[in-house]
């Protein structure tokens, strides 16, 4: 099969086209020619309103309720959501019903999406039934298929663990990816500690519980590294969805000092603070949850200098009964996949385009140790269309779940499709 995209304007910064209108012949899922004026018979032509291409984008975050919960979300709806939104590659977390912790769940989220165009990536459990207490076969899970490693939504509270995990994956050059938060400073937190929660009569989470716990594991991380003298040439340990100012602080000292560690932020992350927690709209229930105004500030600087690498949907679907309640009984989370790029291109007033795209293609692809994609010549055909321009508003989801606080506002940024 032959596609032609028509004058499209090359956003990739790996890219000796970058920044320059081309046609782009794409035949058997290589690139086949870059040019102007190019033609070719029996070709599908594409050919759109301002339309840019990119290397396609990858999630480094994203849930489904399969296994377990399907009616949730199931591996295809989340495949089709994910190439509504741009992605050609997401990262799917461990926390099913069974978990990704066993060569037999691994191979069912792999056989179950075979053939998508879009690519889903087992991520292994570190600890079975991501319980945070015996590890799983770390080993046999990558072998199997999984990607890198972690327990998801459940930090890893006890460093003995998350000491041992970096040890064992040193192995077979393994990423471990967690989430900085202490669960005992966050219990029944509901939103950002502060004036908003004070205000609102309700426990906040402080901000101490994500910066204690990213202390305590480049902590663990330095010990790791001194005690072995290993000199990894890729991140061994990512921090999923920074929120406060001192974690994006610390997180620049330690790559300064030479720590290999990346990060990402999710993309609502940096659309709202906590005072939209103000209307007791579920739909706003995230955690980490928004933080202030200058947390915000920060996580965008962070963004500009590099010190954020990726930017994620934390796609996370859940039922009407899941989220239709009482604040303080609603679950966290919201999907994001369909809506990632345009919130972070409406609210982008520091980015460059290349900056912002990169944050979701070369950056994550690198942390994720995926094969580099970059538009040229006889490379894979992987590619993300989409006009950074476009108004539109988000209306209707290919999402199984609905809960979603983006429904009805005006955004900037549309996604054509990919080509996978």
């Amino acid at each position: 099969m032959k596609t032609l995209i028509k004058a499209a304007r090359i956003i990739d910064s790996q890219s000796e086209h970058n920044q320059t209108t081309q046609d782009i012949l794409v035949e058997n899922g290589l690139i086949v020619g870059i040019g102007v004026g190019l033609t070719a018979t029996d070709a599908r032509v594409v050919e759109l309103p301002n339309v840019c291409v990119s290397p396609g984008w990858v999630d480094l975050r994203v849930r489904a309720g399969d296994p377990g919960h399907e009616h949730r979300e199931d591996l295809q709806t989340l495949a089709a959501a994910a190439a509504a939104g741009g992605f050609a590659d997401v990262a799917l977390m461990p926390n099913t019903q069974p978990a990704l912790d066993s060569k037999d769940t691994i191979g069912y989220v792999r056989r179950a999406t075979q053939g998508l165009a879009v690519r889903v990536h087992p991520l292994g459990a570190v600890t079975k039934k991501c319980e945070g207490h015996d590890f799983s076969e770390m080993i046999d899970l990558h072998h199997a298929g999984a990607l890198a490693f972690t327990d998801g939504d459940r930090p890893i509270e006890n460093p003995d663990v998350l000491l041992k995990a970096l040890q064992y994956l040193r192995q077979i050059d393994g990423l471990l990816m967690n989430r900085p938060e202490d669960p005992h400073l966050a219990r029944f937190g509901q939103l950002n500690e502060g004036i908003t929660s004070t205000l609102l009569g309700m426990k906040g989470i402080p901000n101490l519980a994500e910066e204690l716990m990213l202390a305590r594991d480049l902590k663990l991380l330095q010990y790791a590294l001194l005690a072995t003298n290993y000199q990894p040439n890729a991140p061994i340990l990512h921090f999923s969805t920074l929120s406060t100012r001192r974690s994006v602080a610390m997180v620049r000292e330690a790559k300064a000092a030479g720590l290999p560690v990346s990060c990402d932020v999710a993309a609502h992350q940096i659309a709202f603070d906590d005072t939209v927690m103000l209307g007791f709209d579920t739909n706003y229930k995230v955690n980490p949850p928004f933080r202030t105004p200058d947390d915000v500030a920060a996580l965008w600087e962070g963004l500009a200098d590099g010190t954020i690498d990726a930017v994620v949907s934390d796609h996370h679907p859940l039922d009407e009964e899941s989220k239709n309640l009482e604040f303080d009984l609603a679950d966290f989370g919201i999907i994001g996949l369909e809506t990632a790029f345009a919130v972070l291109n409406t609210h982008n007033s520091v980015l460059t385009l290349n900056q912002l795209i990169d944050a979701l293609t070369h950056a994550p692809r690198r942390i994720l140790r995926l094969p580099a994609v970059r538009i040229a010549q006889n490379q894979p055909a992987r590619l993300t269309l989409f006009d950074p321009d476009a108004a539109w508003t988000f209306e209707k989801t290919k999402s199984k779940s609905k809960n979603s606080p983006f429904f009805g506002i005006p955004l900037k940024g549309k996604v054509y499709e990919i080509i996978a």
